[in-house]
């Protein structure tokens, strides 16, 4: 079975950006992030609206990183100390060597490559340092953004799920998307 250990917790860089611990002192960002429309388009999750909604959201992230069950990283551009967005690793099944990605970035950041670029180092991170065997990725199929990021990431589809999540009053597929360490 896998053994994790995320102490002391790991933090590095890619070329433009920075990887560390979300902190409660980021919880403007995490505000805007997850109240944003545009962001929460395809997260079927609730928005966060308030200070104490953001500050609950890193104690949780904060949560699932001691019990080894997740790590979530705040994504900072070089040159900033704001939290530009959040990615990391959900859902860790160690007894199959696998986790399911996930990510978000502020409006402002996207289509610039950033998230392609934070993929790239998370999924080295996992395969490398947490020697996780596959990493998933389950978007919304209405995505595109989001899927062409892990295409170009060498994510390959598994499946298509119909209407396999109720959320919000009406039922939503899933797609899966992989990678296999090789």
């Amino acid at each position: 079975m896998l053994q994790l250990n995320f102490e002391p917790f790991p933090e590095f860089e890619s070329e433009r950006l920075i990887f560390t611990r979300t902190v409660s002192s980021d919880f403007p960002e995490v505000i805007r992030l997850r109240s944003d429309p545009e962001t929460m388009k395809f997260i079927p999750r609730p928005y966060i609206l308030t200070e104490q909604d953001a500050l609950d959201h890193i104690a949780n992230i904060d949560e699932k990183i001691n019990a080894l069950e997740g790590i979530n990283w705040a994504i900072r551009i070089k040159n900033s100390t704001k939290l530009s967005g959040l990615a990391g690793h959900y859902r860790i099944q160690p007894e199959h060597f696998r986790a399911e990605i996930g990510y978000m970035l502020l409006p402002e950041y996207h289509g610039k490559g950033f998230m392609t670029e934070a993929l790239q180092r998370l999924v080295t991170y996992g395969f490398e340092e947490m020697k996780l065997h596959s990493i998933e990725a389950v978007i919304d199929p209405r995505n595109d953004a989001s899927e062409k990021v892990l295409i170009k990431n060498g994510f390959v589809k598994e499946a298509h799920f119909k209407e396999n999540e109720y959320y919000n009053g009406e039922f939503i597929d899933s797609v899966v998307y992989s990678i296999l360490n090789k």
